[in-house]
């Protein structure tokens, strides 16, 4: 599951089970009251041509979610112990801090940064007895606990305080975008354009049925699907450059 890649601060850098994605969550029920667990399911399409895609997306009437034009920055940072507890068991845990571009309409009105705390882990595969379906392998699909919080550094020190470090950040832009209503089919279906270091990438997040049909729509097929996580693709980029990874992040 792991393979070293390099020196990060303070720890190596590893491929690790890591996905990105947020929102569109299935509950599903573990047979007991107050026990039901969260599901991400997404994918990635690598984008060659951006002018191409949102002249696609503007076909099916996307809009972007948000105010103005829907661009997002996104600082990520991932937090484990020194011998990589979290990721040796495949799960996450990482504060993402959310700033919107454009500015504030008025001095009062000061755009302030959203910041989530998000654990993520493996899909628990059920038992022969158990009728739940098992994830499609075509899709990633993850078990996701997220929620708000006001202030990611008091957080991280109370994360520091554990005994656990934030090892690797990584950065990007995302504009997020729903198609009309009109489209029964993308009920839940989240389209998600990110722009990073290592090039740019569409997510799609949300129903199994809605993602295969969005990326047919926009040109793309199931052997398109990139199922990696940023991670993974950035030492994979560094790699190919023939540099040593640290941080995926803007220069």
């Amino acid at each position: 599951m792991e393979s070293r890649a390099g020196e990060a601060p303070g720890r190596r850098i590893r491929l690790l089970g890591y996905t990105s994605g947020t929102r569109w969550r299935a509950k599903v029920s573990r047979g007991s009251v107050g026990n039901d667990v969260a599901q991400e399911r997404e994918i990635k399409l690598k984008i060659e041509d951006v002018k191409a895609l949102l002249g696609r997306l503007k076909k099916l009437g996307a809009q972007p979610v948000g105010a103005g034009p829907g661009r997002v920055h996104e600082e990520n940072v991932i937090f484990d112990t020194p011998q990589g507890g979290l990721a040796k068991h495949g799960q996450l845990l990482r504060i993402r801090t959310m700033t919107p571009e454009g500015k504030a309409k008025s001095k009062k009105e000061k755009t302030k940064p959203r910041v989530m705390l998000t654990f993520k882990r493996p899909v628990t595969r059920p038992a022969a007895s158990d009728r739940r379906p098992v994830p499609d392998s075509s899709h990633k699909v993850r078990e996701e606990i997220e929620m708000e919080v006001t202030d990611a550094a008091t957080l991280t020190t109370i994360f520091e305080g554990l005994g656990l470090s934030g090892w690797f950040r990584y950065e990007k832009y995302r504009t997020t975008y729903r198609l009309p209503g009109s489209k029964a089919w993308a009920r839940g279906l989240l389209i998600e354009l990110d722009q990073t270091p290592i090039g740019t990438f569409l997510e799609l997040e949300g129903p199994a049925a809605a993602i295969d049909q969005a990326a047919a729509e926009l040109g793309y097929s199931k052997r398109n699907y990139v199922l990696k996580n940023y991670l993974t693709l950035y030492i994979e980029e560094c790699r190919r450059k023939g540099v040593q990874p640290v941080h995926m992040v803007f220069s």
